[in-house]
């Protein structure tokens, strides 16, 4: 009995583990506007598949311009991919390994929120309402206003295509809507969630639940207008399931990069969020001591005021890779 107990769960380990590799085209027909437990899963997929698929903007028109949402849901969103294998207690690392443009106009807003500046002048334009449209030129990757005034006909930015909602269902069964964020990611609205980036949820609901979509072509710090370059993209991303492994807010690397996400109602209280979870990321990972950690994150890290204009302002602790490669680094589950 012993023996069939061993095998048993040598069974029931590689399968929780399993790993596939198969391209999944998935074309969305509804979306949603709540990173909820309570939706029905879109997709199962396995850790591991690369899954092509696309979003809406963040008012939900497509690549034509059509509609596809009802009403006025914030950010709605693709998904929820059910992940096989995940439960509570685990955390997925989604990779983007691709992510396009799929129009060649974006809308932002006239606007600043009220959070950006004093009231005088945030109340000049808060009735600003009505989206100003810009072209996107997708082979010099540069963004032009479409009716520019004298001043700014000459005025351009650089675009890279971001998603801005990237997130699993809300623990202890909490319906949040799209336009927030929390432990559970949502809507971050960070400018480095591109392709070749890889961000790391907790997950708290069985299958974990993925959510994804509002596409940006650019983005200043903070989203000051309430809408960055808002379009629609296309994308592929692959997800990794790491078993019994816990983290209290998202994690985000790139190849520049490792990044700690802190969210809450005060920036005070969202840099510290942040700044702890750098701090643990560097212990577990480097197993530095604390007097170690002051001096490595004293001197080196970053910061980004990602996002001030949702419910949670959101700031981003980030150290360079090239500063890490130093440090006798041991091994890591999550990599």
């Amino acid at each position: 009995m012993k023996y069939f107990f061993l095998i048993l769960s040598s069974v029931v380990s590689f399968a929780a583990n399993a790993q596939s590799n198969k391209r999944v085209n998935f074309t969305p027909s509804t979306y949603f506007s709540f990173f909820s437990a309570d939706t029905k899963p879109s997709l199962i997929i396995l850790p591991g598949d690369t899954i092509y698929t696309s979003s809406t903007d963040c008012d939900g028109f497509d690549k034509y311009g059509t509609k596809r949402s009802i009403g006025a849901a914030e950010n709605p969103l693709t998904g929820p991919f059910y992940v096989e294998g995940a439960e509570e207690g685990d955390i997925l690392k989604i990779t983007f390994t691709d992510m396009k443009f799929s129009r060649n106009t974006a809308l932002c807003l006239p606007y600043f929120h009220e959070r950006s500046m004093p009231s005088a002048i945030t109340d000049m334009v808060k009735n600003n309402l009505i989206p100003i449209v810009w072209d996107l030129d997708l082979k010099k990757n540069k963004a032009k206003l479409q009716a520019a005034s004298a001043h700014l006909k000459n005025f351009e930015v650089t675009i890279n295509p971001f998603l801005g909602c990237v997130g699993l269902a809300a623990p202890k069964g909490q319906i949040v809507g799209t336009g927030d964020s929390g432990p559970f990611g949502g809507n971050m609205d960070f400018n480095r969630v591109t392709k070749n980036t890889s961000v790391y949820l907790p997950v708290y609901n069985k299958g974990g639940l993925l959510y994804l979509g509002d596409g940006h072509a650019a983005q200043g710090d903070g989203e000051l207008n309430w809408m960055a370059l808002e379009t629609s993209l296309d994308y592929a991303f692959t997800v990794k399931l790491i078993k019994k492994a816990v983290i209290d807010y998202p994690r985000i690397e790139d190849a520049t990069y490792i990044m700690t996400v802190g969210m809450d109602a005060t920036l005070d209280n969202s840099l510290k969020i942040a700044t702890k979870g750098m701090l643990t990321w560097l212990q577990e990972d480097y197993n530095l001591t604390m007097e170690e950690a002051t001096q490595v994150m004293g001197s080196s890290i970053e910061y980004k005021i990602a996002e001030i204009v949702d419910p949670k302002v959101e700031v981003v602790a980030m150290i360079k890779k090239s500063v890490l490669r130093q440090i006798q680094k041991l091994n890591s589950k999550r990599n």
